[in-house]
């Protein structure tokens, strides 16, 4: 079998992640309404949303971005209803923020079979993620990812097509054999497509708006939409077969 090089993600594909960032906003909101009984949830979480992606164009994907996002959306009810700020208060919603980043991470399913798989049949696996160092490397630990991508990871603060460009050429990749595999259209899959690399989409269980954009790529690499990691390698390996049945003729 012809050897390919395959990046994944880490977050919503390889390992569990909107669900954790999901369970402190539930819990932010819950506390906001204690303070401003007059806001909804919704409109509390809508927010702490525009708030949280529009500082990822300065700040990128680290973990601070995230409770500041918190405190951003407190001073913004405390200025729109009159309500005092307090330290004590805002304290309290900037360490509710980095609770998120305490929690242990669950591996999607399927995940160590395939990795395990994809290894055993001689393919090259990378771990490109987004987010801060420190995050991440706690994840990678805790999930043993080292087993199967070594020294091989790269962590983005900004994670789009410049990065996926630099890392390409660092690995000095065929393109031809070149694969991404993602959840987040905006960071995994219109950069791959865009580097004309091979993508794979699997859809997060819950997604984040900020990952939700069009694909509108002009591209002469697969791409493909699956259910499962588990389907990753079989599709790769059609994939494969299908190239070398082309050539052939």
């Amino acid at each position: 079998m012809q050897k390919q090089t395959i990046l994944f993600n880490l977050d919503d594909t390889l390992s569990y992640c909107n669900r954790y960032f999901n369970q402190v906003i539930g819990e932010f909101a819950d506390q906001m309404t204690k303070w401003f009984d007059s806001i909804s949830k919704e409109e509390i979480k809508q927010k702490q949303l525009q708030i949280d992606v529009t500082a990822i164009s300065q700040h990128g994907l680290k973990s601070e971005r995230f409770p500041e996002s918190f405190v951003g959306t407190y001073n913004y009810f405390c200025d729109l209803k009159g309500k005092e700020k307090k330290k004590d208060e805002i304290q309290y919603l900037r360490e509710l923020g980095f609770k998120v980043f305490e929690i242990p991470v669950e591996p999607i399913p399927y995940m160590s079979d395939t990795l395990h798989r994809l290894k055993e049949e001689g393919h090259e696996l990378y771990l490109h993620t987004g987010g801060d160092e420190a995050n991440q490397s706690r994840k990678i630990t805790q999930l043993e990812l080292a087993t199967f991508f070594e020294h091989r990871v790269f962590i983005s603060e900004h994670k789009d097509t410049t990065a996926l460009s630099d890392i390409l050429k660092t690995i000095d990749s065929d393109p031809k054999v070149t694969w991404m595999v993602g959840n987040s259209l905006r960071t995994d899959i219109v950069p791959a497509l865009e580097m004309n690399i091979h993508a794979i989409y699997i859809p997060a269980e819950t997604e984040w708006q900020y990952n939700v954009v069009d694909v509108n790529v002009e591209h002469s690499s697969s791409f493909l939409t699956l259910n499962s990691l588990q389907e990753v390698p079989d599709v790769i390996h059609t994939r494969i077969q299908e190239h070398a049945m082309s050539t052939y003729r």
